[in-house]
């Protein structure tokens, strides 16, 4: 089901990550809803489930309070029929608490599917699939 939210919709699925990096440098929630399935699934930084737009809101809301700029890469896209997996590798700039210029960086993995009018939606997001949550710099401070 494509989200009535999503002013361009993603048509090739190896543009996800730069949508999604497009989404969240709009400092817009619904532009990051617009990319996800209805019941999609998100791994939440503490490496729980998140499964329906209604649960991901919080994590992506609380991914916005960085106001940073993301820049993602996509590493690796392996389409078959209907679905794709992706890999990427994100930078998010940022500002920490005192005012410093931070950098986080880190790669995902993700489970695209492609809609009825041939648009590509996340149906599985997991932003540190390839980082182990406890080493990653946004969670162990």
């Amino acid at each position: 089901m494509t989200s009535p939210i999503q002013k361009r919709p993603v048509t090739n699925p190896e543009d996800m990550n730069v949508a999604f990096a497009d989404a969240y440098n709009s400092n817009n929630i619904d532009n990051l809803l617009a990319l996800y399935e209805q019941n999609s699934i998100l791994i939440n930084p503490n490496g729980g489930k998140e499964q329906g737009i209604n649960h991901l809101r919080f994590t992506l809301e609380n991914l916005l309070q960085l106001q940073g700029t993301m820049v993602s890469k996509n590493i690796y896209c392996i389409p078959f029929e209907n679905i794709a997996l992706l890999r990427a590798h994100f930078i998010l700039h940022t500002v920490d608490n005192d005012g410093k210029s931070v950098q986080l960086q880190g790669h995902t993995s993700e489970i695209v599917r492609m809609q009825t009018d041939g648009s590509w939606l996340y149906i599985v997001d997991h932003p540190f699939g390839a980082d182990s949550l406890k080493d990653h710099p946004i969670f162990s401070s």
